[in-house]
């Protein structure tokens, strides 16, 4: 069923404030990985608020649906989406990446509450969804898996192979998300490797592949709909996005990919997601 127009303006009043928390986890810490953060942030908003069946208050619960990060490095984002959904307070994301502390640049499962799996070395998420997928088909539970990955994190070899896998053991209760804010560390990722054409080889390893603009909540709840009630075939949504989104100098900019900010430079962000509404 589409969106009704209170659902997606509670969405968007949602991945602002994230988008807002984003920039204080960045001052909080001393710097952050502020760009893929906040291109994925109308992504994980729409999984956590609305399709992923979850229970704050039994973050172990078997029958939970399962999420990874495997762009870990965008955990400034992440982990500000685990605390306003109620698995630990929004206070303590003052700590983030200072001594003593469950929250660093990369999640840890045994330290975040609500984080299924460790992420930071890039390539592996997918093939940890495939075994859950797998795993889940094993109990004949009907738990999904969702994989969220980075673009410039495809150049990687193993994500290749579990995409082969996933089609051939039809692994239809795994969903991937392509973060695909045409950027990496080093820039443009059709100048460091192309990826391009990226629909057509997910296509050739079998999957379903449905192309989406990455913050259009209308878009996303749409091919999400149409990922959850998949059968034989996996789904991967190649989401289109704006690296650094809702912040205009860091809109596009290979430069805050990763970044720390003074207090004004802070201000000047938040001030632009505001204006974005």
């Amino acid at each position: 069923m589409a969106l009704t127009a209170t659902e997606k303006q509670k969405l968007r009043d949602i991945a602002r404030e994230l988008r807002l928390t984003v920039i204080d986890v960045m001052a909080w810490s001393g710097g952050a990985h502020v760009g893929g953060s906040l291109s994925c942030m109308d992504i994980l908003t729409i999984l956590y608020f609305k399709y992923l069946n979850i229970d704050p208050k039994n973050p172990q619960w078997e029958d939970r649906d399962r999420f990874i990060l495997s762009k870990g490095h965008a955990a400034a984002g992440y982990i500000p989406v685990l605390a306003k959904r109620g698995y630990f307070p929004e206070e303590t994301l003052k700590t983030f990446n200072h001594f003593g502390s469950p929250f660093a640049m990369h999640p840890d499962c045994n330290k975040v509450v609500g984080c299924d799996a460790s992420a930071g070395s890039l390539g592996h998420g997918l093939s940890m969804a495939i075994g859950l997928g797998l795993g889940a088909k094993q109990l004949k539970k009907s738990w999904k898996t969702v994989c969220l990955l980075g673009d410039g994190e495809c150049d990687e070899g193993s994500v290749w192979e579990a995409a082969m896998a996933g089609p051939r053991f039809k692994t239809d209760n795994v969903i991937a998300i392509v973060d695909r804010n045409h950027f990496m560390i080093d820039g443009g990722t059709e100048e460091v490797m192309n990826l391009e054409p990226f629909a057509d080889k997910w296509k050739a390893f079998g999957w379903n592949v449905l192309q989406v603009n990455g913050h259009d909540f209308d878009q996303l709840d749409d091919a999400l709909d149409q990922a959850w009630h998949a059968k034989d075939v996996p789904v991967v949504i190649l989401a289109d996005t704006v690296k650094g989104k809702g912040v205009d100098f860091m809109e596009n900019n290979v430069l805050y990919h990763y970044a720390s900010a003074d207090s004004e430079l802070c201000a000047k962000a938040k001030a632009s997601i505001m204006k974005e509404g």
